[in-house]
C-alpha cells in the first residue's frame, strides 16, 4: 500500500495493521516523512525515528509470529512535552526545564506503548502549559495546518497541529482551562477533556493539582473511544458502548453565557450542529443554567496561586529564564492572598452542585459551541501577557475554562468551517463520568457529517 494511501484514521489505521495491510514499519515511516512535510508549523520538538522505527520493527515481528501487543500495536503517537519517559527529555516548552531527564514514566504512556502504540516524538507546548494561542517565548510558535498564519490553540498546541495535519493519528494533551478542547477545535480534529481523576496525574508536568487533566486528542470519537479504553485501564470498552449512539440521550442547550454574543459564523453552524442531533434521535432542548460569568474568575484564583507556588523558587532565582507572559501569570498567582484561594475552592464546590442539581438533573449532556469566535489569526492575538493577551486569553477559553474549573468531562469535534476555510467546533459536556455519553454523541454526530472526512494538504494548490 503506497504511504499517500495509509488511513487518516486511528481506528482504521490500527485495524489495518492488526490485519496485516500496512506494516508498522510503513505507518511509522510515512508519520516521520509527514512531519518533515510539515516541519514548518513547529509542531515537534524532537522526532525520535530511529528509536521508533527499531519498536515498529520488532511489532512486525510479533505480528508475524501472530502475536499483538493491543488494540494499538504499531501505531505511531506523539505526545505533549510534559508526560514523563525514563532517560527521555521533558522541557515542558521552556529553559528552566531544558534537558530535564525523567526516572519515570508517566502511566499514560506506559499504557499506550503497552497495547503496542510508537511514540514517535514530543510535541510542541506554550511554556508550561500557560496559553490558549501556540505561541512559545522559547520555541516559537506552532501554526494551524488549515492556515499556518492561524493559531493552533494551546497549550497542547503541537498536540492539536499535528493531528491536525495527520502526521500522526492521536496524542496526549492536558486540559487545565481549554488546552486539550481549543488545539483540537481550532486544527479541525477530536479531544476530549476527562472528569478530573479519572485519568492518572502522576510523572507528568504539573500547572495545577486542582484542574489539571490529562486528556487524548485523535482523528475521530471512535478512536478517542480505543484510546480511552487503554487510558482509563478500568476494564470499561468504550468502544463498544458506541452503539448506543444517541438514541435516548436528552441534550440540553444553554439559553445563556455559551449561546451569547456568538460570531454569525459560529452561531449558524451550531444550529446546523443541533438539527444533526435532533435528526439522530436525541432530545435537544433549551435548558437554563447557573450564572457562568464568574467562573474564570474562580479558576483563575485557584490555578494560578497553585501555579506560582510550584514555580516559586525558578521565579525567584531564575525570573529572566521564563517567558515575558509566563513570568506575568505567575507573578499575578504569587499575589492571590490564601484566602481567596481557599474561598475560590469553596465557590468550585458550590458551583459543582448547582450544576449537579440544576441543568444536570434535567439533562444527559449539554451541546455548546467549542468557542465563541472563529480561529483568529497569529497577528491578532499577543503573546507577552499584558492586558490585551489576557482579554483574548479570557475570550478564547471562555466556553472552556468554566468546563475545567467544574472538573467536569468534555468533549470537542467539528461542526464546520468558516468561509476562510478554518475549523469550527462544537462542544458536548457531561456530568462527573459522563465520558460514555460524550463519546456516543460524538461518534453519532461525526457519522452523520462529513467534517472529519477533510484533511488540510501542507502545500495548498494555489487559486
Amino acid at each position: 500500500m503506497p504511504d499517500a494511501d495509509l488511513p487518516t484514521d486511528l481506528f482504521d489505521l490500527a485495524e489495518a495493521i492488526a490485519a496485516g495491510d500496512v506494516s508498522a514499519e510503513m505507518a511509522v515511516n510515512a508519520a516521520i516523512a509527514k512531519a518533515q512535510t510539515w516541519e514548518h508549523l513547529g509542531a515537534f520538538v524532537a522526532i525520535e525515528a530511529e528509536a521508533a522505527l527499531e519498536q515498529a520493527r520488532d511489532c512486525d515481528r510479533e505480528r508475524a509470529r501472530g502475536r499483538l501487543r493491543g488494540s494499538l500495536h504499531g501505531v505511531p503517537l506523539a505526545h505533549k512535552d510534559m508526560f514523563f519517559r525514563a532517560g527521555i527529555p521533558t522541557e515542558a516548552g521552556s529553559l528552566i526545564w531544558r534537558g530535564h531527564l525523567p526516572r519515570e514514566t508517566s502511566p499514560l504512556v506506559s499504557r499506550l506503548e503497552a497495547a503496542g502504540a510508537i511514540t514517535i516524538g514530543r510535541l510542541h507546548m506554550a511554556e508550561f502549559a500557560m496559553g490558549p494561542t501556540g505561541h512559545n517565548a522559547h520555541l516559537g510558535r506552532c501554526g494551524n495546518p488549515w492556515n499556518a498564519e492561524a493559531i493552533s490553540g494551546g497549550s497542547s498546541s503541537g498536540s492539536g497541529a499535528a493531528v491536525g495535519a495527520r502526521i500522526v493519528t492521536g496524542a496526549l494533551g492536558s486540559d487545565t482551562g481549554g488546552s486539550v478542547r481549543l488545539p483540537a477545535a481550532f486544527c479541525g480534529v477530536v479531544g476530549l477533556k476527562p472528569t478530573n481523576g479519572l485519568l492518572p496525574g502522576t510523572a507528568m508536568m504539573p500547572l495545577s493539582h486542582t484542574l489539571d487533566t490529562a486528556g487524548p486528542l485523535a482523528t475521530s470519537s471512535r478512536s478517542l473511544a480505543r484510546l480511552m479504553t487503554v487510558l482509563t485501564a478500568s476494564g470499561h470498552d468504550y468502544e463498544a458502548g458506541l452503539a448506543a449512539g444517541c438514541d435516548g440521550l436528552t441534550i440540553g442547550v444553554p439559553t445563556r453565557y455559551f449561546t451569547e454574543d456568538l460570531h454569525p459564523e459560529v452561531a449558524a453552524a451550531f444550529a446546523a450542529a443541533r438539527a444533526v442531533f435532533e435528526r439522530l434521535g436525541a432530545k435537544v432542548v433549551d435548558v437554563a443554567i447557573p450564572d457562568h460569568s464568574g467562573y474564570p474568575e474562580i479558576a483563575a484564583r485557584i490555578w494560578a496561586p497553585e501555579a506560582a507556588a510550584f514555580h516559586a523558587r525558578h521565579l525567584a532565582e531564575r525570573p529572566r529564564d521564563f517567558g515575558e507572559q509566563v513570568r506575568n501569570r505567575l507573578t499575578a498567582g504569587a499575589a492571590v492572598a490564601p484566602q481567596d484561594y481557599l474561598a475560590a475552592l469553596g465557590r468550585r464546590k458550590s458551583a459543582q452542585s448547582d450544576m449537579l442539581s440544576g441543568p444536570f438533573a434535567q439533562v444527559d449532556l449539554l451541546l455548546t459551541p467549542a468557542a465563541r469566535m472563529p480561529v483568529p489569526l497569529a497577528d491578532e492575538v499577543g503573546a507577552t501577557g499584558g492586558a490585551a493577551m489576557q482579554a483574548m486569553i479570557g475570550e478564547l477559553s471562555a466556553l472552556t475554562r468554566t468546563i475545567s474549573m467544574l472538573g467536569f468531562p468534555a468533549l470537542v469535534t467539528p461542526m464546520g468551517f468558516d468561509t476562510r476555510g478554518l475549523p469550527l467546533a462544537l462542544q458536548l459536556i457531561g456530568p462527573p463520568k459522563a465520558e460514555q455519553y460524550l463519546l456516543c454523541g460524538g461518534f453519532a454526530y461525526e457519522q452523520a457529517t462529513d467534517w472529519l472526512g477533510r484533511v488540510p494538504s501542507a502545500f495548498p494548490s494555489l487559486p
